[in-house]
């Protein structure tokens, strides 16, 4: 079952004179000196969207101030205003559960009120700061190069976390105190973990659409690796129901073509055409110090399945390979499979004359290749 998501709008407040819908905004950066505007009376958008970021990164719940000049567009610029201040940091964006304005004045002079609800407090975010860095210093060991970091952060929250079926808990502190978050909370865990071991990072806002669902508001991250942007999905690579041990890399790494087969999004995102199998094959023919880390990372992300000679298409190919499996002891094997989903059926009924018992498959698109993936267990 693919996890269910609810919708990342905020609430809005309402206000005295003005409140308006404010629509979601991507919000980058962090640590904003509080106060680069120190006047109690502020004259123009820059001024007012200083005062906001500070005010907004130290959590205040109640900003005034007042406003010196023509007042009769002041709600585009407050909008303005609130917009430039969430747009300065992804990870405060997320945290405000709802915000609303309102003011009261004369043409040429207004007192401004802003109020904004929090859905993590200072201290929250300080504690997430703090379990961060340890996780970081306790998961990156020296030496490892941003690929390996990637790969060791997304394994890491997905063994941490499980997905919350109550759909309550949102944000990193929960996540990290609770062990339970949605997608938004994972996403957010993410986030944080990359920063802090250098892998610049965004957070993606859309919708996804588990097979024979529908469509969700949805929450992931984009990640820089080698100058090219991946879609990195924490959530959806985590089982559900929850099993102990267990990490998908299903959603490790995926172009924008490989995403859209179940996610969308309607913002404009950095993109990159080329595949992160394609990446790491690129990185071995290369060579260097770090070729062995890049062909651990490609058996670690099965990415065997994407060489063509590699492919089954008969049952033939299949009795060989569990053949070699069941020789080692093994009692499964993966495989890309050419071919029906009845065609299969039909073949996978020949490993019964190896003598395997209670067999058992499941299959899943290979990208969008038209090929199945498929994984068959044995006792």
């Amino acid at each position: 079952m693919r996890k269910r998501r609810l919708p990342l709008a905020k609430a809005i407040v309402g206000g005295m004179i003005i409140a308006a819908a404010i629509p979601p905004a991507v919000y980058w950066g962090w640590d904003y000196a509080y106060a680069a505007t120190t006047s109690s009376s502020l004259r123009s958008v820059s001024e007012m969207t200083s005062r906001l970021t500070g005010a907004m990164t130290n959590r205040r719940e109640t900003i005034t101030f007042t406003f010196e000049g023509k007042t009769a567009n002041l709600k585009a610029q407050l909008q303005k205003a609130v917009d430039q201040a969430m747009a300065s940091d992804p990870y405060l964006y997320y945290i405000v559960d709802s915000y609303g304005y309102s003011y009261r004045g004369s043409t040429r002079s207004a007192k401004v009120t802003i109020q904004v609800k929090y859905r993590e407090t200072l201290e929250q975010t300080a504690f997430v700061n703090k379990r961060v860095k340890a996780a970081v210093k306790q998961m990156i060991t020296p030496g490892m190069n941003p690929h390996q970091k990637v790969k060791a952060i997304h394994d890491w929250v997905v063994l941490q976390l499980k997905y919350d079926t109550s759909y309550r808990k949102y944000t990193a502190y929960e996540a990290l105190q609770t062990g339970s978050a949605v997608c938004q909370g994972y996403s957010l865990l993410t986030y944080k973990l990359l920063l802090e071991a250098g892998i610049p990072n965004k957070i993606v806002e859309g919708t996804a659409k588990p097979e024979g669902g529908r469509s969700q508001s949805h929450a992931w991250n984009l990640v820089l690796l080698d100058g090219r942007w991946y879609h990195l999905d924490t959530t959806w690579d985590d089982p559900l129901p929850d099993k102990a041990g267990a990490v998908s890399t299903s959603y490790y790494m995926r172009t924008d073509a490989q995403l859209r087969r179940d996610h969308t999004w309607v913002k404009s995102y950095p993109a990159t055409s080329e595949s992160y199998p394609q990446t790491l094959s690129g990185l071995v023919k290369k060579g260097g110090k770090d070729t062995a880390v890049y062909r651990q990372l490609q058996t670690e992300l099965q990415y065997g399945l994407y060489e063509e000679e590699r492919v089954v298409s008969s049952a033939a190919g299949m009795v060989k390979l569990a053949d070699i499996a069941a020789a080692k002891g093994d009692q499964s094997i993966l495989f890309r499979y050419r071919g029906s989903t009845r065609q299969l059926e039909k073949d996978l009924q020949e490993l019964y004359t190896l003598g395997l018992n209670k067999l058992s498959y499941s299959t899943t698109p290979f990208d969008n290749t038209g090929d199945l993936k498929v994984f068959v267990t044995w006792k």
